[in-house]
């Protein structure tokens, strides 16, 4: 299949890839890019390991084709630790505050799908800085964690949406 240049905003850095008309988000992200952190679960869209933040909007890159976001503000987990919070210089920076919320509440189990999570979970507190419990399940209702019973990621996000000055 032939490639061609395409131009990607990833975690605000703009980025040119070569890629298939046919190339799902996930493999430019984790091959070309190296953003491995956006986990490949299910493979057709039902777990939503693979979550990213399309212009503020959770998406999974799982099954969106790369050529549907070119010139779109694309952000991955890794885009979501912040430098100058403490970060030294070359760092990964420090954690988000949804981030350090999911590490202090216990959000996180075995981590597979907490990119995920974090994800969708930050797309939904940009849209509703104070969400309700039952807008939080909503917005993660397409996020399936196997380790938990959600008790605890739904506390992250309200310990992140307490502390968040958004």
């Amino acid at each position: 299949m032939p490639k061609r240049l395409l131009t990607l905003h990833v975690n605000g850095r703009e980025h040119t890839v070569a890629a298939a008309d046919g190339a799902l988000l996930i493999d430019v992200l984790r091959d070309a890019l190296q953003l491995t952190g956006t986990k490949q679960g299910c493979d057709g869209g039902e777990c939503g390991a693979c979550t990213v933040l399309v212009d503020d909007r959770p998406r999974l890159a799982c099954s969106t084709l790369a050529v549907q976001v070119e010139g779109k503000r694309i952000e991955t987990i890794e885009g979501q630790a912040r430098q100058g919070r403490g970060g030294r210089e070359g760092s990964q920076g420090c954690l988000s505050p949804l981030q350090q919320a999911f590490h202090e509440r216990l959000g996180a189990q075995c981590g597979f799908c907490t990119p995920g999570m974090v994800m969708a979970s930050e797309g939904l507190l940009r849209a509703h800085p104070d969400p309700t419990v039952d807008q939080i399940k909503a917005a993660l209702a397409g996020n399936l964690c196997r380790c938990t019973g959600y008790v605890k990621i739904i506390e992250s996000v309200q310990a992140a949406a307490k502390g968040s000055s958004r």
